[in-house]
């Protein structure tokens, strides 16, 4: 099963603009909602991006200004040549934000692509993609514009080490998707050996919102010093467009959802933070850095009170393992070797699997062909300094006594067996349950839900069992 998600807002929508009221913007819809594109010199598009510091949303934060200024550097030592990729991978499960634009408002990224492309001079502009249906919808909105002379699209494996700019270049290559475990610059030598613009997905979206709006406009929303909107994964299953400085807490709630006992900032790769830190901390760089977190690619995931943090921090672990390149010792083996270790503190191992997991961090970290060890590495280590009780009841047997359900998504959770069911002698028709689970029930022209049993993915239970709780009649239940 494929996850489409929600969408929503704070405030007045820009990236998602026009999505309200239509399913996907094509060519037509899209101007009118957002207008022609102003044309823009190399450098006036550079001064833009510097003005309003428009940052890569995929994960590292670097600024597009000196990304963008990297490339015109290289393209001027050499013979002028260059290229430009558009990172739509996002393999992680916890992120869909990327998908949503591509899939809802295609045409918005294309804009900031072949702006920047014609900054830099770029005479090939490449989508990576791993979804069949991001795929058709970006090859739809290409020829709806006519520009399948300069943009192409390029579809490459769905796995979590895709994203990394070496990898996702050879993937466009023909080669494997593997990180060359080179320190090499894609702005020095990327696609065809040229120098190469790459970012993600809602980055180019953001400029090409920038580029209509101009930076005061842009600077309206968001922080004097972080300005603009940033969009976000909620729970694996909403996209939000937010401020950026907007309160994570309130986000949180507007979603239906709370700290909890604690939130998982920033993805697999990211950091928890303790349910007081996130009742207090905003969604902006500044605020983020004095708990020691990044927004990263945007990923929010919350720890219910009724799951289990143990045992949900070792099925990540395990498939964070599962998605090594295989190319590397602190990938090949010791990620497998840490993920097991935690899956032993899980289930009683003792303080001898405390022990080895210390032990695992340090065998992988800075030693990896690409920042995948690290990154899982730090996930741990952070888990460890947000939940030390409860990993270390279950290492002595004691445990929580709570079941595992699957909070933080990954991709075999679209195989659960568990299923939402209607009693149609309780149901009345209140429509509170498409509300609170959009992904799954949908209703008939009298506003019931047409379908008295529906399939339910592993990361959508949390919303399943609250829409249960909030049913007024009673007349839903969660079954195998």
């Amino acid at each position: 099963m494929t996850v489409t998600p929600a969408l929503g807002c704070v405030g007045q929508p820009r990236v998602l603009a026009g999505l309200d009221t239509l399913p996907r913007l094509d060519r037509e819809d899209h101007l009118a909602v957002h207008g022609p594109v102003p044309s823009y010199g190399p450098e006036e598009l550079a001064e833009l991006a510097e003005d309003i510091d428009l940052r890569g949303r995929g994960g590292a934060g670097f600024p597009f200004a000196r990304k963008l200024r990297a490339v015109m550097r290289s393209a001027r030592s050499r013979d002028g040549r260059t290229a430009l990729v558009i990172n739509g991978s996002e393999g992680e499960p916890s992120c869909l934000k990327d998908k949503a634009i591509l899939l809802n408002s295609p045409h918005l990224v294309i804009d900031g692509a072949l702006l920047a492309a014609s900054a830099i001079g770029a005479e090939d502009v490449v989508f990576g993609v791993t979804r069949e249906d991001v795929e058709q919808s970006l090859r739809t909105a290409i020829a709806e514009r006519g520009a399948g002379g300069l943009v192409r699209v390029a579809m490459l494996p769905e796995r979590f080490v895709t994203g990394e700019g070496t990898s996702m270049i050879n993937g466009i290559e023909g080669g494997p998707t593997l990180p060359s475990g080179q320190k090499v610059r894609t702005s020095d030598r990327g696609l065809g050996g040229l120098p190469t613009l790459l970012s993600n997905t809602e980055t180019y979206a953001q400029l090409a919102i920038a580029a209509r709006m101009g930076a005061a406009g842009y600077r309206t929303a968001g922080l004097p010093t972080e300005p603009g909107t940033t969009l976000l994964t909620v729970a694996g299953s909403t996209v939000l467009e937010v401020p950026l400085g907007t309160s994570l807490a309130y986000v949180l709630d507007l979603c239906g959802s709370s700290p909890g006992q604690g939130v998982l900032i920033g993805g697999y790769h990211g950091r928890f933070l303790s349910a007081q830190a996130a009742r207090n901390v905003l969604l902006s760089r500044q605020s983020l850095a004095t708990v020691k977190a990044v927004l990263g690619a945007g990923a929010v995931l919350p720890l219910p009170e009724d799951t289990c943090p143990a045992g949900e921090i070792a099925r990540v672990a395990r498939w964070m393992a599962d998605e090594t390149a295989g190319q590397c010792g602190p990938c090949f083996r010791g990620l497998p070797s840490l993920a097991s270790a935690l899956e032993d503190v899980a289930t009683g191992g003792g303080r001898a699997a405390l022990d080895a997991i210390e032990l695992r961090m340090r065998a992988v970290r800075k030693r990896g062909a690409c920042s995948h060890p690290d990154g899982t590495a730090n996930f741990v280590a952070s888990a460890l300094a947000t939940f030390p009780d409860e990993l270390r009841d279950h290492a002595l047997g004691s445990g929580c006594g709570r079941r595992v359900i699957g909070c933080l998504a990954l991709p075999d959770d679209d195989e659960s067996t568990e299923q939402l069911v209607v009693d149609w002698t309780l149901c009345r028709g209140h429509g509170l349950c498409v509300d609170l689970l959009p992904e799954v029930v949908r209703l008939d022209i009298d506003g019931y839900p047409d379908k008295a049993v529906m399939p339910l993915p592993g990361r959508l239970r949390p919303k399943a069992a609250r829409a249960v709780r909030r049913c007024p009649a009673l007349a839903l239940r969660i079954q195998e």
